[in-house]
């Protein structure tokens, strides 16, 4: 009868193990997830920023950056440059505009944020942040900073693109 008692004592410290275990799979798998989904938006707006590189100095934002909190147009479309409407369909799609489950937005990061700032002659850093779940060193990058629950909390890629001067100076 004692060993049976052991056997089961056993079989549940085991099977909380391999609870808590999946847990924290499905944590790093949001983590990841989260990553990849901010890698994809950094090259989006690199890519915009490289076809329209006359007017690169229209794609700086302020450090708390588009995406969450920002208001956008209706329709991005109708307005008046390529760089406004590039950080127009940028910002919808840090917020998660391009999947969504009814009306929720959702295919994006927790509150994603994006920032373009100047860093140096004809360079740009462009930094996606956005909100994890567990706590790691906080990022350098000034984007979103001090706008999430914790500094440690707050995750961020960056991107440094270098604009050719095509004017010849």
């Amino acid at each position: 009868m004692l060993e049976v008692l052991v056997t089961i004592l056993i079989l549940t410290v085991g099977m909380l193990g391999l609870a808590a275990l999946q847990g924290k799979a499905h944590t790093s798998e949001l983590e990841s997830y989260q990553r990849g989904q901010a890698l994809i938006l950094l090259q989006d707006i690199s890519s915009r920023m490289e076809n329209n590189t006359g007017a690169a100095a229209s794609y700086v934002t302020a450090a708390s950056g588009l995406g969450t909190g920002a208001t956008d147009a209706a329709v991005c479309t109708t307005l008046a440059t390529r760089a406004a409407i590039d950080l127009c369909e940028w910002s919808k799609a840090l917020k998660g505009s391009s999947e969504k489950k009814g009306t929720t937005k959702q295919g994006a990061m927790i509150d994603g944020r994006g920032c373009v700032a100047t860093s140096g002659t004809n360079a740009y850093l462009i930094s996606v942040v956005w909100q994890g779940l567990n706590t790691t060193a906080a990022p350098a990058t000034a984007c979103g900073k001090d706008l999430y629950d914790s500094e440690t909390t707050r995750r961020a890629v960056t991107m440094t693109v270098r604009v050719p001067d095509l004017a010849g100076s």
